[in-house]
C-alpha cells in the first residue's frame, strides 16, 4: 500500500470541522426544545383545497378533522373533481362546506378558503393529511402569545411501506428535530411552516394575501412554493412562527424513486427562491439565527459534495485505511444526526442508513441542479404549471419527456399515492400518540377505537352539526 500523506486530507478535516460546529449551533438549542403548554384554545376552521385525491385517505382525513371539534372545514375543490365533490356532500350533515374552483393551482383555492372562514385561526391542510385527535388543541396553545402569527406541527410519513416512503420520514423527523426544533427556539422564527398542516391568523392571512397572490421570481409567477411564501410574508409582517411538536399530523408520500426526486427537486427550487429572497431584504436580519440556517443550507449544498470527493481520491491512490475511516465517520456521524430517527425506528440503522448516506450526496447533486433551473415550475399532484409564453398558472397533462400539452376537457384519473392495506398500522412512539387508522380504525394515546361512518356516526358526536 502506497505511503499515505495526510496533508492531503487537511482540507477536508478544516471543512468537517466547520460544518460540524455549525450543527452543534443548530443541535444544542434543538435539544432543548420542548412545546408550549398554555390551554390556550380558539375557534379554527380547517382549510383544504381539493384536487383528485385518492378517496380513501381523503375520507379518512375528513373524519379526523371532524374529529377534533373544530368550527368549520371548507374544502375548496376543483370543478373537475367531481369524484371528491360527491365524498365531501357524504359529510355535509357534519357541517363541512364545499367551495367549488374553477382557477387552477393552489394558491387560488387557499385564498378562497381563509376568505370563506369566520373563525380568528386559520388551518391551512392537504386533502391527505390525517390529525391526530388533539391537534387542533395543542396547535392553538403558542397564539396565546399575540405575537405568534403561525404555528406548524410535527409532520411524518403515512404508512411507510417503500424504501423510498422510509426516506422521507427519516427527513421528517431530522427536520422536525433539528432545523424547526432549533429555530423555534432561538428567535421564534422557521423558515417553513409546512403546507401539509400550519396554523395562522386570519386576520394576518387577509392583511398578506395580495403579496401571497402576486409573488414572482425573476419575472415568472410563483406557482408553488406557498408555504414557505406564507411563512415569509408572516415574519416579514412582524409577527412569529413556531412549531408545535406536541401536534402531530401524517401524509402520503410517492412510494417510488422517480417521484421521490421529482417531489425533492421542486421543493429545492422553491428553498432557492425563497431563501434567496428573504437574504436580500432586510427583515430577516430581525431573525439572525434564522438567517443563518438559510446560509448554512446553501452553503451546505456545495460543501457536502467534497466528501465523494476525497474518498474517490483516497481510493485512487490506495490509501484504504483513509476510505475505511471517512466510511466508518459518514455512518457514524449521519447515525448522530438521525437519532430522533432511529430512537424511533432501531431498524433503520441497518436497513435504511447505508442507503440514506449516498442518498445525502446525490441530494445535494439535486439542490445544485434546482439552482441552476430556479424558474422552472411545476407540482406533482396538481395537473398546473407557469406556461412559458403567457407566464400564467395553467392546466397540463403530461406529453412524454416532460413536455406539456392543453388538459382535455375530461376527468384525467390519477393514480393513487396510498396503497396501503386496510389500516395503517401503528407508529407510536416517545410523544404516546399512535397515528389515526384507515378503515375504521383511530386513536392517540395508544388507544385504539372504533371510528363510524358518517352514515352511522350520531350526529351529535364529534362537532355540532351545520345550523
Amino acid at each position: 500500500m502506497p505511503p499515505i500523506d495526510w496533508s492531503a486530507y487537511v482540507p477536508l478535516g478544516a471543512i468537517g470541522f466547520v460544518r460540524w460546529a455549525s450543527w452543534l449551533v443548530r443541535r444544542v438549542p434543538a435539544a432543548l426544545y420542548r412545546p408550549v403548554v398554555t390551554g390556550h384554545r380558539e375557534p379554527m376552521a380547517v382549510v383544504v383545497p381539493v384536487y383528485q385525491e385518492e378517496p380513501a385517505i381523503f375520507r379518512r382525513a375528513i373524519e379526523s378533522w371532524l374529529a377534533n371539534d373544530v368550527e368549520e372545514i371548507i374544502l375548496v375543490i376543483d370543478s373537475t373533481d367531481t369524484t371528491c365533490q360527491d365524498i365531501a356532500k357524504e359529510y355535509a350533515h357534519y357541517g363541512v362546506q364545499v367551495v367549488l374552483t374553477d382557477v387552477p393551482g393552489k394558491r387560488d383555492a387557499l385564498c378562497k378558503g381563509w376568505q370563506a372562514a369566520t373563525t380568528p385561526l386559520v388551518a391551512l391542510v392537504d386533502s391527505d393529511t390525517v390529525w391526530a385527535r388533539d391537534v387542533a388543541a395543542r396547535v392553538s396553545e403558542p397564539f396565546a402569545d399575540p405575537k405568534i402569527g403561525g404555528v406548524g406541527t410535527r409532520q411524518n410519513v403515512v404508512n411507510p411501506s417503500t424504501l423510498w416512503q422510509h426516506l422521507n420520514d427519516m427527513y421528517l423527523d431530522y427536520r422536525y428535530f433539528d432545523e424547526i426544533a432549533s429555530q423555534t427556539v432561538v428567535g421564534r422564527a422557521v423558515s417553513c411552516l409546512s403546507g401539509r398542516t400550519a396554523v395562522y391568523r386570519r386576520d394576518l392571512l387577509l392583511l398578506i394575501q395580495d403579496d401571497f397572490m402576486q409573488e414572482s421570481f425573476l419575472g415568472v409567477p410563483c406557482m408553488s412554493g406557498d408555504d414557505k411564501r406564507l411563512t415569509t410574508l408572516t415574519l416579514e409582517a412582524g409577527y412569529l412562527t413556531v412549531m408545535q411538536r406536541s401536534a402531530r399530523v401524517w401524509s402520503t408520500f410517492p412510494p417510488d424513486g422517480k417521484t421521490f426526486f421529482k417531489q425533492r427537486l421542486r421543493w429545492s427550487r422553491n428553498t432557492w427562491r425563497s431563501d434567496l429572497r428573504a437574504l436580500s431584504s432586510k427583515w430577516i436580519w430581525r431573525h439572525k439565527f434564522l438567517g443563518f440556517s438559510m446560509l448554512d443550507k446553501a452553503v451546505s449544498s456545495f460543501t457536502l459534495l467534497l466528501a465523494p470527493t476525497f474518498m474517490a481520491l483516497a481510493l485512487i491512490r490506495q490509501h484504504w485505511a483513509v476510505a475505511g475511516l471517512l466510511a466508518l465517520w459518514w455512518l457514524v456521524s449521519r447515525s448522530a444526526k438521525m437519532l430522533p430517527h432511529l430512537e424511533r425506528k432501531p431498524s433503520h440503522l441497518v436497513t435504511t442508513m447505508p442507503l440514506f448516506i449516498p442518498l445525502t450526496f446525490v441530494m445535494a447533486i439535486v439542490k445544485i441542479y434546482a439552482l441552476a433551473t430556479i424558474r422552472k415550475q411545476r407540482w406533482l399532484t396538481r395537473d398546473v404549471e407557469v406556461s412559458a409564453k403567457s407566464k400564467q398558472v395553467v392546466r397540463t397533462i403530461d406529453a412524454g419527456d416532460g413536455d406539456t400539452q392543453a388538459e382535455p376537457e375530461h376527468e384525467r384519473e390519477r393514480e393513487p399515492v396510498f396503497a396501503g392495506p386496510a389500516g395503517y398500522g401503528a407508529d407510536g412512539d416517545h410523544t404516546g400518540h399512535t397515528m389515526p387508522g384507515v378503515g375504521g380504525i383511530g386513536g392517540v394515546g395508544g388507544h385504539l377505537r372504533p371510528v363510524p361512518s358518517p352514515h352511522d356516526r350520531d350526529q351529535g358526536q364529534g362537532r355540532r352539526a351545520a345550523s
